[in-house]
């Protein structure tokens, strides 16, 4: 909230934040209905724009109106209505800064945010299919958000991290091989195993091989909740992965990651790093909510209870390197 009287928050305020949603549910649905890469091509009027899009004119009208409103959207004297230049980098399919991947991502989570209140009655989780077992448009959406949130941090973490030395790599629930291929770029020697899901492999496949480093990146399918990944790595990364397992699933996880690293390897933890009393960093706070709709144990974790995985698997030198955001890092050496 915003707007605060005596250190508490004022009736304006709490209504701003309880109709939050609104421009929410507009920018999705916009998205949704891909009327911003409609509008690439030239400003059309609402009449015609339905057409493309099959969908109402009136209502249309209201929601581009909304849109302009907010600043997403231009509209002319004639009544035409076109993207602003933001809009037309970042919402427009196929443009090379495009986030749609990231708001449909979004738009599911609206449905798992919505069952928040039974949540919290019940301690359960909305009801969802493992990820291996949902369809190829959620996990498309799903790794292209990962792709997008991945393009400026991924190469602060490379250089944060440092990758001298680093010849061969273990990106463990590696996604679309984001970070390592932000890793590969920065560091010409490294190698890497993108290890991840069945249905995951074959699109961090098509990422490494637009990156052009399928000469250094390979891909390996299985259940990291489960399986061993090898041994011979210098490096092993869990990025955005601790938060979606309970403590003991990290716990057990971060010791297969030991195994798995040769005496000097290196494990890094990428993630947010809670304050002691969970509040801090905001963000971290809120995400922890998105876990307890979507997992069965998930959360976001301190520093103590990081340290408490590393240790116990047998780490030492253990560091904290504190980045923007979820790109936090906890690095332990074998």
């Amino acid at each position: 909230m915003s707007v605060r009287e005596d250190g508490g928050a004022t009736p304006q305020a709490i209504m701003e934040m309880a109709r939050g949603f609104q421009e929410s549910r507009m920018l999705l649905s916009a998205a949704e209905l891909d009327v911003f890469t409609h509008l690439a091509g030239g400003r059309h009027g609402a009449a015609e724009l339905a057409q493309a899009i099959g969908a109402d004119a009136r209502a249309l009208a209201a929601l581009l109106d909304a849109l302009v409103a907010l600043g997403v959207l231009e509209k002319d004297r004639d009544g035409t209505y076109g993207n602003t230049p933001t809009t037309a980098q970042l919402l427009v399919r196929d443009a090379p800064g495009s986030m749609l991947a990231a708001l449909a991502h979004s738009a599911h989570m609206w449905e798992r945010w919505s069952a928040l209140t039974d949540v919290v009655r019940s301690g359960r989780p909305a009801a969802l299919p493992e990820v291996n077992q949902r369809g190829s448009e959620w996990l498309e959406s799903f790794l292209g958000a990962m792709d997008v949130f991945a393009r400026e941090a991924a190469p602060q973490v490379a250089a944060a991290v440092g990758l001298s030395g680093v010849r061969r790599m273990l990106d463990v629930g590696g996604g679309a091989a984001s970070y390592a291929i932000a890793f590969a770029q920065a560091e010409p020697e490294l190698t890497a195993v993108v290890f991840d899901l069945p249905n995951v492999v074959p699109i961090a496949q098509r990422h490494i091989r637009r990156a052009g480093l399928e000469a250094r990146l390979t891909t390996q399918a299985g259940d990291y909740r489960t399986d061993t990944f090898g041994s011979g790595f210098d490096l092993a990364l869990l990025s955005a992965i601790v938060h979606s397992n309970s403590f003991e699933e990290n716990a057990d996880l971060v010791r297969r990651c030991y195994d798995a690293l040769v005496p000097g390897g290196r494990l890094v933890i990428r993630d947010f790093i809670m304050s002691p009393d969970r509040t801090q960093p905001a963000p971290g706070a809120l995400f922890a909510i998105n876990m307890l709709v979507s997992t069965e144990g998930g959360g976001t974790y301190t520093e103590a209870e990081m340290r408490a995985w590393l240790e116990t698997a047998g780490f030492r030198e253990i560091q904290r390197i504190d980045l923007p955001g979820m790109n936090a890092l906890m690095i332990g050496r074998r």
